[in-house]
């Protein structure tokens, strides 16, 4: 396993929709930070598409991967044949060695696997001799219908996108999905989490936290996927919560990403 991180690392100095700020986090910073915290892979995520920067400031991004020998994935929404080959294509160009897509319609409706699956096997078809694997994310799809996906396809450069928090929306365990999907699965998002009761007594609130001090046990993640013989990259990312101020906010997740790190490493040495 590889330990990386991505541009949902620092999605509050990167900017969201109802947040901006003069100084955005740029994608040669991103790097800078990967540099800095001694990890590998940086996954540049729909938060800040590559493919949409000018081409000076692309090439100074792969000039920059290359030199401190950083490995490049990316992320996009959608299952739209045309949009999944452009974007295949725009890896290659780029040396990237993952692309990952949310299946998604526009509008955000989930179709159903079968036609996520008639969309994506004549790219994998297109694809089987290339360097670059194409992994769906399991946010917004069940795990017995995303395995039944890449089973009804099963190609060794397809796979699935683990990510150990979005899921909770599915009103299913995390563990679920990755005994589900493990022998299956390219990339790893790792966003710890703690529960809270609301006030009330009637539900809960699910808040992120620093990787190691909350519900999800790291431990048994790596073990289950070494116990598979599985190598996916493994992401750090974070569900920061909001501070006082845009600043302190930025600097909460700063601190996160370095604490991050250096808790995983207790378990990926690389």
């Amino acid at each position: 396993m590889k330990l990386g991180i991505s541009s949902y690392t620092y999605p509050w100095a990167i900017g969201l929709p109802d947040v901006t700020h003069n100084h955005p986090l740029k994608p040669v910073q991103l790097l800078e930070k990967a540099q800095e915290l001694g990890v590998g892979i940086v996954q540049f995520g729909p938060n800040m598409p590559l493919d949409q920067l000018p081409e000076p400031e692309l090439r100074d991004v792969v000039k920059h991967a290359d030199s401190w020998k950083i490995d490049l994935e990316l992320g996009m929404v959608g299952i739209d044949p045309g949009h999944l080959r452009h974007q295949m294509q725009f890896a290659k160009r780029i040396g990237a060695i993952l692309l990952e897509t949310t299946p998604e319609r526009p509008g955000g409706n989930i179709p159903m696997w079968g036609e996520i699956a008639n969309s994506i096997r004549p790219i994998m078809e297109e694809w089987a001799k290339g360097d670059i694997g194409l992994a769906i994310d399991n946010s917004r799809i069940s795990p017995l219908e995303l395995n039944s996906l890449l089973e009804s396809i099963r190609s060794p450069k397809l796979g699935a996108a683990l990510d150990t928090a979005n899921p909770l929306a599915l009103a299913q365990g995390w563990q679920i999905s990755v005994r589900v999907l493990a022998h299956r699965t390219l990339s790893v998002h790792i966003k710890d989490f703690v529960t809270q009761p609301a006030p009330h007594g009637m539900g809960f609130c699910i808040k992120g936290c620093p990787a190691g001090k909350g519900l999800l046990s790291i431990a048994w993640l790596v073990e289950s996927f070494a116990a598979l013989r599985v190598e996916p990259s493994v992401i750090l990312e974070s569900w920061t919560p909001e501070q006082k101020s845009l600043e302190e906010t930025i600097a909460l997740e700063d601190e996160w990403a370095i604490e991050g790190v250096d808790y995983l490493r207790r378990f990926i040495p690389d």
